[in-house]
């Protein structure tokens, strides 16, 4: 199999331990080339140690990685050549502009003609006007965005989003997700981690459910829905949430598990 035609991201085995407790015990997964891969679970479940590992930042206790062709452990700079990071909270300096820190951002990778670089992703991603702008007068939609932005600098075929939309309002958090789906669009692979059950739903091509440091589901959105009895029919079919599937196999019903779940209308079944 060549690279061209392998996954992107290939996870067989990943175990990880702090001291006596267990973080990862055994995840397995693969994410297709130019797909949305969700990692979705509650805070603690591994979601973030995981993305470390898979990114160079931490050393797995067992099994093995490989992105886009490349050992995590034997090859990491190989790994991080591919790769690009954006964590919980957006790294950009609101002292510079945004056009000022794309063009850091592409000097720092010695890319030749940083003015265009910048300029070609403040239009890409919809901040051009903003572009002169102190990032510190930013919304929280548009840091993100621009946090993104500087991310894809030098084309990554791979980009690893931890938990994009934490602390975003509802209207920052849908400009997110239309980057996100942007990405995919235009090629790029993307592994996103999060505790949000609804973006997970509006995302990923595949998502799978990582519990007590263990993947328990891993398939597409209607698959997942299948694995719950047919809904009864009385005047309309109500089709499960991901909510639903998410606590039936979790088997997780109690105050701080459910506390990591957005809020929603029980559906009567």
């Amino acid at each position: 199999m060549t690279i061209a035609t392998a996954p992107a991201i290939q996870v067989k085995g990943l175990e990880k331990s702090y001291k006596d407790l267990k973080v990862l015990r055994g995840v397995d997964f693969d994410v297709a080339r130019g797909s949305i891969f969700a990692l979705l679970g509650s805070n603690g479940a591994g979601k973030t140690t995981a993305v470390r590992i898979l990114s160079t930042l931490l050393k797995a206790d067992g099994g093995a990685a490989r992105i886009n062709g490349f050992d995590v452990a034997s090859q990491p700079q190989n790994v991080r050549e591919s790769i690009s990071l954006t964590g919980q909270f957006a790294a950009v300096d609101e002292m510079l502009s945004g056009r000022e820190n794309l063009v850091l951002v592409a000097q720092l990778r010695h890319l030749k003609n940083p003015g265009k670089i910048a300029d070609d992703l403040l239009a890409r991603f919809s901040l051009t006007e903003a572009g002169g702008r102190k990032a510190s007068t930013y919304s929280g939609g548009m840091r993100r965005r621009l946090d993104i932005a500087m991310s894809l600098i030098g084309n990554p075929p791979v980009i690893f989003l931890d938990e994009p939309t934490t602390g975003l309002d509802p209207q920052a958090r849908i400009e997110v997700w239309q980057t996100v789906k942007e990405l995919a669009n235009n090629g790029t692979t993307v592994l996103l981690t999060t505790q949000y059950l609804d973006e997970a739903e509006q995302l990923a091509d595949r998502i799978a459910i990582l519990h007590r440091g263990r993947i328990i589901v891993n398939g597409t959105l209607a698959e997942l829905k299948q694995l719950l009895p047919a809904a009864k029919v009385e005047y309309v079919e109500k089709q499960p949430t991901l909510e639903e599937v998410f606590l039936a196999i979790t088997g997780d019903t109690d105050a701080d598990d459910a506390a990591a779940v957005p809020a929603q209308t029980t559906k009567e079944r």
